[in-house]
């Protein structure tokens, strides 16, 4: 690449507007089919794997899955499926696997479909942007060619393959609302065009010298999600945790020069609202991502990102991305980093058979 720092990132932040769109009507094109192959299974044991982003993609999954619908739902890094299928695999479980992966060639990722194969006769479900080995070795694919992108680090590939994970989940619950996902789209302009300003400003902030981003339930994963981005773009010390569980332990990295991110969820905004009032005290500085107050006044904190797009629970994981996606870029440029290619970062990890 020979452009100027940046532009591919940007570019495929910007579009994710357009391009959730064309996700959706993915799933829609595809939707009956999916739930024709699921209705002809009896599946007692849901898996979710992936590698590095797309691995905390099926965290997101996972959660999402088993909130929805009841059903045990697991998610797993592709090698550990690989490397260590007694300690996945129940053996008298039905499951389904439900694999994803940018590029649908992750060495590790398709040795965990060989291992699901030689232990079940279940239906493998690929998620991804590239008809690949991925596409062949599944009994089903969505493919969002839309999203494929050019920088290294994900960012619209990940927030479409998360859209087709959350409508494939509310048509299995039996949601009546999914009309709602043509919204999606009209949300992620919202939010870009209202918050491209704090983005930047807390991104280009020099003063913030560690990032914490904390999330619960099926948020957890977009808050991994979420480190990763600010951690491979910017090169910054970054890391993830459970809301609660940041006050066991990691909170003694917390002063003035920490910037805690809090993914606010509907179920336990109290508790995390306490968490970010806790974190305020000991001096870091604070960003709440909510779809709404919830009457806390946190309209009036320093940094609130207001989702305000009345979306229903299954469907507003992805909206917590834009904003994120951005800050880290901006960070990593301010760093003087090329966030289109992040230090020691291929597009596709491709392994020795030997190695796997």
């Amino acid at each position: 690449m020979s452009t100027a720092a940046g532009v591919y990132s940007l570019a495929e932040i910007t579009s994710q507007p357009e391009v959730w769109g064309k996700a959706v009507e993915t799933f829609h094109k595809e939707a009956n089919a999916f739930k024709s192959l699921v209705a002809g299974h009896r599946t007692s044991q849901v898996i979710f794997t992936g590698c590095g982003s797309t691995y905390y993609l099926a965290q997101a999954g996972a959660a999402l899955f088993q909130q929805m619908l009841g059903t045990s739902a697991r998610a797993y890094p592709a090698s550990e499926i690989a490397l260590f299928p007694e300690l996945v695999f129940q053996p008298a479980a039905e499951p389904l696997l439900i694999a994803v992966s940018r590029s649908g060639e992750t060495t590790e990722t398709l040795a965990a479909v060989r291992a699901f194969r030689q232990h079940f006769r279940g239906p493998v479900v690929a998620i991804t942007c590239y008809e690949s080995s991925l596409t062949t070795a599944a009994d089903f694919a969505f493919v969002i060619p839309e999203a494929q992108e050019t920088s290294l680090a994900q960012t619209r590939s990940f927030a479409s393959m998360l859209v087709v994970v959350e409508a494939l989940i509310a048509s299995l619950a039996g949601r009546g609302d999914l009309d709602i996902l043509s919204r999606l789209g009209a949300t992620a302009a919202s939010l870009l065009e209202r918050y491209q300003g704090l983005a930047q400003q807390l991104g280009e902030d020099q003063q913030i010298e560690r990032f914490f981003f904390l999330g619960s339930g099926p948020l957890y994963g977009i808050a991994c999600e979420a480190m990763l981005k600010m951690k491979e773009m910017s090169l910054s010390y970054s890391e993830a945790f459970h809301v609660l569980e940041f006050r066991h332990g990691p909170m003694s990295m917390v002063d003035q020069r920490a910037l805690v991110v809090v993914l606010m969820s509907d179920e336990a905004h109290a508790q995390e609202a306490s968490v970010v009032k806790d974190m305020r005290a000991r001096g870091a500085q604070t960003l709440v991502i909510a779809d709404q107050d919830y009457g806390l006044g946190l309209k009036a904190a320093p940094h609130f990102v207001h989702i305000d797009a009345n979306l229903p629970r299954w469907a507003r994981p992805v909206a917590y991305l834009p904003v994120l996606q951005l800050m880290a870029f901006h960070r990593a440029l301010s760093n003087g980093q090329n966030p289109d290619l992040p230090a020691n970062l291929e597009f596709v990890i491709s392994l020795d058979a030997s190695m796997m």
